[in-house]
């Protein structure tokens, strides 16, 4: 195997015959080539989901409830205030907005909620690929169009949620009401015309081979060639709590190597984060080794992961110690990877 050159398919599965700290070593070469110093990222914001309702019933989410359920929710502007008010108050600079694909909100109302956050001055990350999708959607609008709305109200990036593996076969059997993978990728390349920086994820440890995991990831390398939009790549493991797919969480180890390779795999995406949410706090520190250069966010909400039973938390204070200790040296930035 020899590192330093594009790795295509079939030399980038054959990554998984490596050793673990062989893969680490090469990645973190990769990390240092693209990002060189010793700096490793964070932003300060809260991932705010507006409603649970959703039509899509993907077998992994233990968060969403389906239309009509007593225990679904949109939330009040008065409940979302009081959110956005103790986010400042903790310094942060803007919202990771997300929802379900709630069929009761009109388009109005989308550009309401990103125009009342950007009013108490913070940005809006807002939005996954298959809400977009949807809203262009039901309202008979263009993805171009409705990206537009959105960026005319304030709209500042878009995350890369609900990509999970971008391989239809593994979507049909996990959330076939969710659209397709070259829906998302086109989602993702009109947001990048328009001028939008957004990030990509990979939900892996599921149903998905590893040989998926890595035409996920030459799909997410392919589009970044054409448009340049990619920020960061975020990879982190299915948490099978109270969800109907159930099975077993993926270990560390595997957990370490699918993010070596992500690093190696695309040498033309210039952030890989670590997923502490997922992973815990110390097998972030060890990732920081593995290619990762960021460490996400201090997530002062987060609640769909947690819905899994998955409850770590981090406050800014603790992730400047845990890159500290690493002996990196902390540095905060927003949502579109620019430093504060």
């Amino acid at each position: 195997m020899i590192f330093g050159q594009r790795l295509d398919c079939d030399a980038a599965r054959q990554l998984w015959d490596l050793d673990l700290l062989t893969l680490g070593a090469a990645a973190d070469q990769v990390r240092r080539r693209l990002n060189p110093g010793n700096r490793v990222t964070f932003v300060i914001d809260r991932n705010i989901n507006y409603t649970n309702i959703c039509t899509s019933g993907c077998r992994f989410c233990a968060f969403y409830r389906p239309p009509g359920a007593d225990d679904g929710y949109v939330l009040t502007w008065e409940a979302l205030a009081a959110k956005l008010v103790e986010l400042k108050d903790h310094g942060g600079s803007g919202v990771l907005l997300q929802g379900g694909l709630n069929p009761d909100l009109p388009l109005a109302y989308y550009l309401k909620l990103v125009s009342f956050i950007r009013d108490f001055g913070l940005a809006v990350h807002g939005f996954s690929p298959p809400e977009i999708f949807y809203v262009a959607a039901n309202n008979a609008l263009s993805l171009e169009e409705l990206i537009r709305r959105l960026m005319d109200a304030g709209l500042s990036s878009i995350p890369g949620g609900g990509a999970e593996i971008l391989v239809d076969r593994v979507r049909q059997q996990i959330s076939p009401q969710k659209c397709s993978a070259s829906q998302w990728l086109e989602v993702m390349a009109a947001a990048h015309r328009a001028g939008l920086k957004t990030s990509a994820t990979m939900m892996f440890g599921h149903l998905e081979t590893r040989a998926e995991r890595v035409e996920h990831l030459v799909k997410i390398r392919q589009l970044q060639d054409d448009t340049g939009g990619f920020t960061a790549f975020i990879p982190w493991t299915y948490q099978p709590g109270g969800t109907h797919l159930a099975g077993q969480a993926l270990g560390a180890v595997e957990y370490l190597k699918t993010l070596a390779i992500s690093r190696l795999v695309l040498d033309n995406v210039p952030h890989l984060q670590v997923s502490w949410v997922t992973q815990g706090p110390k097998v972030a520190q060890v990732a920081l080794k593995f290619g990762a250069d960021d460490f996400g966010s201090t997530m002062l909400e987060e609640n769909v992961v947690a819905a899994t039973g998955v409850g770590f938390h981090l406050t800014r204070a603790e992730i400047d110690t845990l890159i500290r200790q690493c002996g990196y040296e902390p540095q905060v930035r927003d949502h579109r990877y620019d430093l504060e």
